[in-house]
């Protein structure tokens, strides 16, 4: 019995180095059928996506990964075919999305790999955010297709507070046919709400195309201020070159067009000495409206007034405007009897009226006045210095 043990383990002695030196290079090589490390190099890669699971958290972006393999291209898509558009890195290793996660809404993200080996493969994951608990909103000037004024702000006005003004103005992309300088600014509407507004640093020039794309989905305003669930985008083109002069120590307008002078009309401004004065400084055009109903009341004047005034060009959200004013016929050019406004004869309102469009530059002086405006009563970022008005980026 123990002759036979003897013999077999001589024979295993003897079979053991041929089974070591049976590859000749000391790796495992794959044969034509596969396995070993070509097996390997064909698997398809192993993708990771985050955020992952169902109500995550919005406002993140989106980070898909390859292991084994390099992606070759990501699409993450909402059930609408939105997409968030991103970039792959350079090594292929990673991809992150350009836009956040919007809040209640279930992604598709389809992902292409490649291995060493030239194996592609394609895999799909989905995931879904919570339901904002508080939405932003946000009303805009100037509205899509509109021929403005050289003045014209891009102005946007937010239901809830913005305390991260940095994130939201991030979102904000502003294009123009010839790369006009300009600048955002943060300020507070005459509402009291948040709003930023975008102007150039000197007036439109004539002709120019401009587009607000507003990316502002899946952006969180910060506390107390909600989540942004919509884009916003308008596109207006800059009108002629028009200019309103308003001398009020001299009670006259002066509409220039293209550096010429048009027409000159005799005027009457806010009455001398107390809160009927006009406002001075540069004010904007921001609607024509037509017939309207006036009360002083609604303006904090005492004694009141109520009737209905023709030609009304809004100046100012506080009730400055300039419109028609028979009533004041004998002060027209020769003193400022109105409460506040521009006013002129029925005459000239009515050829005024229709040569002015909203975003027109009204450039007010006059010594008794109540001082400019501030910039969110109505379009008042001219007034500001150039330097302050930069400042009031919270991007700076």
């Amino acid at each position: 019995m123990s002759h036979i043990r003897v013999r077999i383990a001589a024979v295993a002695v003897l079979l053991a180095p041929l089974a070591a030196c049976s590859s000749g290079s000391g790796t495992p090589a794959a044969d034509a059928k596969g396995g070993g490390t070509r097996a390997a190099e064909d698997r398809p890669a192993t993708v990771t996506v985050k955020p992952k699971g169902e109500g995550v958290k919005a406002g993140e972006t989106v980070k898909v990964t390859a292991a084994g393999g390099t992606l070759i291209s990501v699409t993450v898509a909402d059930a609408k075919g939105r997409t968030l558009g991103g970039k792959v890195a350079a090594d292929g290793a990673s991809w992150t999305s350009e836009r956040k996660a919007a809040p209640g809404a279930s992604y598709t993200v389809t992902a292409t790999t490649t291995t060493k080996a030239g194996t592609k493969s394609t895999t799909k994951s989905s995931f879904s955010t919570a339901e904002a608990d508080k939405v932003n909103k946000v009303d805009w000037r100037p509205g899509a297709k509109a021929v403005v004024g050289i003045a014209q702000p891009i102005s946007l006005v937010f239901d809830n507070p913005v305390t991260d003004k940095a994130a939201v103005e991030k979102q904000l992309k502003l294009t123009t046919s010839n790369d006009t300088e300009g600048s955002w600014g943060w300020l507070e509407d005459y509402s009291g709400r948040d709003r930023i507004d975008w102007r150039p640093k000197e007036y439109w020039k004539p002709g120019t195309k401009v587009t607000l794309d507003a990316r502002l989905n899946g952006t969180d305003s910060g506390k107390a201020g909600g989540w942004f669930v919509r884009d916003y985008t308008t596109s207006f083109t800059v009108g002629a070159r028009q200019i309103v002069k308003v001398d009020l120590d001299n009670h006259k307008l002066t509409l220039e067009r293209d550096g010429r002078t048009v027409r000159t009309i005799p005027v009457s401004g806010g009455t001398p000495g107390g809160d009927k004065r006009s406002w001075r400084g540069t004010t904007v055009l921001m609607s024509k409206e037509g017939t309207i109903n006036m009360n002083s009341e609604t303006v904090g004047l005492a004694d009141a007034y109520d009737k209905m005034v023709d030609y009304s060009m809004r100046l100012t959200w506080s009730g400055m405007y300039a419109h028609a004013a028979p009533w004041n016929d004998k002060w027209m050019g020769k003193a400022n009897r109105s409460s506040g406004c521009i006013g002129m004869s029925d005459a000239n309102a009515d050829w005024f009226y229709a040569q002015v469009r909203p975003g027109d530059p009204f450039e007010i002086t006059g010594k008794d006045t109540k001082g400019v405006p501030a910039p969110g009563n109505g379009f008042g970022a001219w007034n500001v210095p150039w330097a302050d008005w930069q400042a009031r980026s919270a991007l700076r």
